[in-house]
């Protein structure tokens, strides 16, 4: 079932300003939605791989819970019926999934290992509305230049690897890093507009 507003909006389920960014840049209207700090604690929302679980169907597992998670938020607070979007993204090298740095230490280990390497960007995509979610994902292969190690301290003390999955941001000074990249420029930033654009569609979204 689609939704139908004058001005259709949906809910963003993520505080990321570059998924923000990117649903402005194709002129989607939205309302953020924040999760509480006792909703972290839900199941739903644990970001913990499960044994043995492939890196896609990892970060498909979180967007869609996170996604499914939002729309009952929308019920629960009594927020406009409109379509809940969220997105997951992680890094993979070798098979081995990479998230976000603990600390400075830890981004320095990760942009290491990257370093002269290529990896895999995977971001998921999951749109919630009534019983409905549906869910793409963007694969991405981004090369890694050699990196030395008073460039890497020099950008993990900018601050800008902290909130970042693989410890960089395409977007902002880690664009000099990158040798190559095949796939989508805004799924490795967090949300394949392409996939998105699709997902919105599908509930009736004029795009």
């Amino acid at each position: 079932m689609s939704f139908s507003l004058q001005h259709p909006r949906v809910h963003l389920a993520s505080r990321s300003p570059r998924r923000r960014e990117l649903l402005t840049q194709i002129g989607v209207g939205f309302d953020t939605i924040a999760f509480r700090d006792a909703q972290r604690g839900d199941p739903e929302l644990d970001e913990t791989p499960l044994p043995k679980e492939a890196p896609t169907a990892y970060v498909e597992r979180v967007a869609r819970n996170k996604a499914s998670l939002g729309w009952r938020i929308v019920n629960w607070r009594g927020l406009l019926l409109q379509p809940v979007l969220a997105a997951d993204t992680s890094i993979e090298l070798a098979g081995e999934l990479i998230g976000k740095p603990l600390d400075v230490d830890d981004a320095r280990r990760i942009l290491r290992r990257l370093s002269g390497q290529t990896h895999r960007v995977l971001t998921a995509v999951a749109v919630s509305f009534e019983e409905r979610t549906e869910l793409l994902s963007s694969i991405s292969e981004v090369r890694f230049r050699e990196l030395d190690k008073d460039e890497i301290a020099r950008y993990v003390a900018s601050g800008e690897p902290m909130d970042k999955a693989g410890a960089y941001g395409i977007q902002g000074r880690a664009a000099m890093f990158v040798e190559r990249l095949a796939g989508s420029y805004s799924g490795v930033m967090g949300l394949p507009l392409c996939e998105t654009a699709q997902l919105l569609k599908r509930f009736g979204y004029q795009m």
